[in-house]
C-alpha cells in the first residue's frame, strides 16, 4: 500500500525499499527462509489521528547477505 507520502529511501536503514505496507492493528512477522524479502524494517506513524505502523519491505538484492 504505497501512497505519495512514501520516502524515496527507507527512514530506518536509509536503503531502498520494494514495497510499503501500513497497519493499524495486531500482526505477525516471520522472514525465516523468505525468498522474496530479506529484511522488514517498522516505523511507527500517525494516519488520521490513529497509530499505525509502517514497513518498509527490502529484497535480498536491496539490502546484501550480510545486512
Amino acid at each position: 500500500m504505497s501512497d505519495a507520502t512514501d520516502p524515496e529511501l527507507c527512514p530506518v536503514c536509509s536503503t531502498p525499499y520494494d514495497s510499503v505496507s501500513l497497519h493499524d492493528r495486531g500482526l505477525l512477522v516471520n522472514l525465516l527462509d523468505n525468498e522474496r524479502y530479506r529484511r522488514v524494517c517498522f516505523e511507527p506513524v500517525e494516519r488520521d489521528g490513529r497509530p499505525h505502523v509502517r514497513f518498509f519491505h527490502h529484497t535480498h538484492e536491496q539490502v546484501g547477505a550480510d545486512d
